[in-house]
């Protein structure tokens, strides 16, 4: 049997793509990064205690972390060969890095000192809205009007519980907590864009890799000079390994599937899980209203999802 004529095989029609197969991966990873990210804010205040009773400094778990996590990135990418980030692709690098290497980890641990991992949840609970407009608005992604109104109703149902709950009078420490989301909706929506072109494992890599030059120096400055509590350090490891590396594997490939703007909605559950984390892990209080709220949470992001499948199969079907 003589192998087909070369032209032939150039001739091979491309894969089709199933825009709607995308955003259900999308949705199932997005998931899978947010059920990691739902420890960070009370495993943040496992390992950095409280003005009562201070375990590791705000600025080493910020910053350590990130050295800890950047020593993994640097032997994961030496292991899988990764070639160099291209020249263009360095500036969004340090605006990622900007956003979830020092500006959340840092904000939010200096905050979460001053609050409880409660309040800081619900507050948290923003989050979601802040990145998709910040998607839609840096990466045009356009959504249809239900969509908008779903995630304004699930942002109003976060709003709703603060207020019931007494978390959403304001702080000194809520300050720290908006710059905290702010910038990173930043920092995922430009480490979602470069994973459109990048594995997003390696993004979030070179991104640590990129920062190591100050989260080095800067952990060792700030190292613990007397002993703290072992579960102040699983905290700290939770942090290092999970938040700030392996939950950007899920989380990043999730938004370049299925679309920041849409898969940033399931975050919206992220303050509720981190609220009923904060019960085996500090002993915080949770009430049966806090699991009402989350079945109507839900409800909301289950909607949103299934109208960004409708839009997916209107554009497939064009």
């Amino acid at each position: 049997m003589h192998p087909p004529p070369v032209a032939a095989l150039k001739a091979a029609p491309a894969v089709a793509r199933d825009p709607r197969r995308e955003l259900r991966a999308g949705f199932a990873y997005g998931l899978l990064g947010m059920l990691l990210f739902a420890l960070t804010i009370p495993m943040t205040r496992l390992a950095s205690g409280s003005d009562q009773a201070p375990q590791l400094s705000p600025w080493f778990v910020a910053l350590g972390r990130a050295a800890c996590a950047g020593a993994l990135a640097a032997g994961y990418l030496l292991a899988v060969r990764a070639p160099w980030p291209q020249r263009a692709q360095w500036r969004a690098l340090a605006l990622t890095a900007l956003g979830v290497v020092f500006g959340f980890p840092v904000f939010m641990g200096l905050a979460v000192r001053h609050v409880d991992a409660v309040h800081a949840s619900v507050v948290s609970g923003v989050l979601p809205i802040v990145t998709a407009a910040l998607g839609a608005w840096l990466l045009g992604q356009r959504q249809r009007a239900a969509f908008w109104w779903l995630a304004a109703t699930g942002l109003g149902l976060v709003l709703a519980f603060a207020w019931w709950r007494g978390g959403a009078a304001p702080q000194p420490a809520d300050g720290l907590l908006a710059f905290a989301l702010l910038l990173g909706a930043l920092g995922y929506v430009w480490g979602a864009r470069l994973s459109a072109a990048m594995a997003p494992e390696r993004v979030i890599s070179w991104v640590l890799v990129l920062s190591l030059p100050i989260t080095l120096p800067a952990a060792a400055l700030t190292a613990p000079g007397q002993p703290v509590a072992p579960a102040a350090w699983l905290g700290f490891a939770y942090v290092a390994v999970f938040s700030m590396w392996l939950g950007f594997f899920a989380w990043y490939r999730g938004l370049a599937l299925g679309g920041t703007v849409r898969v940033s909605q399931v975050q919206l559950l992220q303050p509720f899980l981190s609220i009923v984390a904060a019960l085996p892990i500090l002993g915080e209080r949770i009430d049966g209203a806090t699991w009402v709220f989350l079945l109507a949470l839900m409800a909301v992001v289950a909607a949103s999802r299934r109208v960004a499948m409708q839009a997916a199969t209107i554009k497939d079907n064009r």
